[in-house]
């Protein structure tokens, strides 16, 4: 989260501090989220969201290596590492990421987010054209969230009747965070961030664009500064209605260039408990790259670009990515 130059932006954080990966339906599936996000939070939302397994991921999904679950493993010890470390101060996360931080708008004031986000599969994709993901500031520590995106869906198993190509709303992202230990800018920060992933009253279920599962994510997030990078992690549990119950985790690291531009390198992975051969874990890691830019108060640039750590296949992307703006309002808040 920006605000008007770099350094008040950090003094704006400490006070306030928010964020959300655009919800994204690319979660595990059963995992509802757009990233193809319920999602991306990707941050699908992207938000990330958090990035489940979209319903377009054909039931014939591989089941994941013994290297893919090695790689959760190492983005959650880097997690662990780096909470442990003795040095201090707060991440960058939120989009156009899917892990989010600590941050809050602070009283009274709005974040949202306007994106384009792109997950490209081997023979399918789903965009979320826009992802919007509005997010408005209750006190110094609390922050309610709306996301959701209209969907267009490429899938070429989709019922001949409803044709290859699909657009549709989908899941609703309603979420609470809140602040619950600040260390100030020079400690450790940490909040939660329950949220829902729920379908609405259409036809998006029916037509294949949104996953009949609705789901419940409740994750923690923590920030901390090393040295010269600002680092953010994230972690959380999914409980899903119809599905196999879920897990997410990211970390972003960050470093600010100038007082306009920031860019940042992230880990996330997600995947579902109790995988088997019918019902495989889903489990989806990525990596990517970003940046935040301040255009000019209230706007600020936001763009990332990346592809899953595994062989693109019906539920790894050789692409997924953000491209969007960040709108702070009252603009006199952030100056």
């Amino acid at each position: 989260m920006h605000m008007d130059d770099r350094q008040h932006s950090r003094q704006q954080r400490l006070r306030h501090r928010a964020r959300h990966p655009r919800d994204f339906y690319d979660r595990p599936a059963g995992v509802v989220r757009a990233c193809p996000r319920g999602s991306g939070k990707c941050r699908t939302g992207k938000n990330t969201r958090t990035l489940w397994t979209h319903v377009l991921v054909s039931s014939s999904i591989d089941s994941d290596s013994s290297g893919a679950v090695l790689r959760g493993l190492i983005v959650f010890g880097l997690g662990l590492l780096f909470l442990l470390t003795p040095t201090s101060a707060f991440a960058q996360g939120g989009p156009p990421y899917y892990t989010n931080d600590p941050g809050t708008p602070g009283p009274f004031n709005w974040e949202i987010n306007l994106g384009y986000m792109p997950f490209f599969y081997s023979g399918q994709s789903v965009s979320h054209t826009p992802d919007v993901d509005i997010n408005f500031g209750i006190g110094d520590r609390i922050q309610l969230t709306y996301e959701n995106a209209w969907l267009r869906v490429q899938n070429p198993s989709t019922a001949p009747q409803f044709g290859r190509t699909q657009f549709g709303l989908g899941q609703s992202n309603p979420g609470v965070k809140w602040r619950f230990y600040d260390g100030g800018e020079d400690g450790l920060s940490v909040s939660v961030f329950p949220q829902f992933f729920l379908n609405n009253p259409n036809d998006a279920v029916r037509r294949g664009i949104t996953p009949a599962s609705q789901s419940f994510l409740l994750p923690f997030e923590f920030t901390k500064k090393l040295g010269p990078v600002d680092v953010d992690y994230e972690i959380g549990y999914q409980v899903v209605h119809k599905g196999p119950d879920g897990w997410i985790t990211g970390l972003v690291v960050g470093h600010d260039f100038t007082p306009k531009l920031e860019g940042d390198i992230e880990f996330y992975n997600q995947g579902t408990f109790h995988s088997s051969e019918s019902q495989p874990s889903g489990n989806q890691p990525t990596i990517d790259f970003g940046a935040r830019y301040k255009i000019h108060s209230p706007i600020i640039f936001l763009v990332m670009a990346g592809r899953s750590l595994e062989p693109t296949r019906s539920n790894q992307t050789y692409f997924l990515g953000y491209f969007g703006i960040q709108i702070l309002l009252p603009p006199k808040s952030y100056k």
